[in-house]
């Protein structure tokens, strides 16, 4: 992999990337392989693979991020929710700067290795937090906060609006990256949807250059505050999903 694949990749999808963009991410590839080799972070190592379904992919919520600042260049808070190894969250700290983004996830290896990332990056105004979001969701620094709140594979539809919509500010918007069935899980998650305070806006289709596979964005608007017992403690999010 090199910057200028790094560029092409993403041009290919609508996104413009300088020299010192794409150089970060060839940096956050090295970081990924090396910490790869010390503990499971992802199954996908080969440099195709990484450009594709982790950088490309974690990029294509970019469009509607940009959307809903007020004006160009204006800060909106940002937090992935399940982050991993640090996506969607780094990518796109990286493509755009004047974002605050808090990256979490309940696994200590993961938190660690994207602090790792961030340091050894030099990003500013981005952190890593180890914590659940059934939890963090009751929390006052993180509870109805963030004007964005990012998910990537990390639970069926309903379970996850549980786990987002708490975390958004009303007049937020909660993005959940899917894949084919994207249309029939937020169908499936309406009435959760609305019990937590928000409205499906919107389900983009996206696409990745060189695969076939459909891909989507389930973008939800928080209209509303969302009631006090909820995020349900315990796995009830999981166990029980909302209907």
């Amino acid at each position: 992999m090199t910057e200028h694949e790094i560029q092409e990749g993403a041009r290919a999808i609508g996104i413009a990337l300088d020299a010192q963009q794409a150089g970060a991410l060839l940096r956050f590839r090295d970081l990924l392989v090396e910490a790869n080799r010390r503990f499971n972070l992802t199954a996908l190592t080969d440099d195709a693979s990484i450009l594709a379904l982790h950088f490309l992919d974690s990029l294509t919520a970019l469009p509607v991020i940009r959307d809903l600042q007020a004006d160009a260049g204006a800060a909106l808070e940002l937090i992935d929710v399940g982050t991993g190894g640090g996506f969607p969250g780094i990518p796109l700290k990286i493509a755009m700067p004047e974002l605050r983004v808090t990256l979490m996830d309940s696994t200590a290896k993961k938190v660690q290795f994207c602090s790792e990332v961030i340091r050894a990056l030099g990003l500013q105004d981005i952190r890593a937090i180890q914590d659940r979001a059934e939890e963090a969701g009751h929390r006052p620094e993180h509870r109805e906060r963030y004007d964005v709140v990012i998910a990537r594979a990390v639970a069926p539809m309903p379970t996850l609006a549980e786990y987002l919509l708490p975390l958004a500010r009303v007049g937020g918007t909660c993005i959940a990256m899917k894949g084919s069935d994207a249309q029939a899980e937020a169908a499936r998650a309406a009435g959760a949807i609305a019990k937590l305070g928000g409205a499906v806006a919107v389900v983009k289709p996206v696409s990745l250059p060189g695969r076939d596979d459909q891909r989507a964005l389930i973008v939800i608007n928080k209209l509303r505050p969302t009631p006090q017992p909820y995020p349900r403690r315990g796995g009830a999010p999981r166990k029980s999903p909302l209907q």
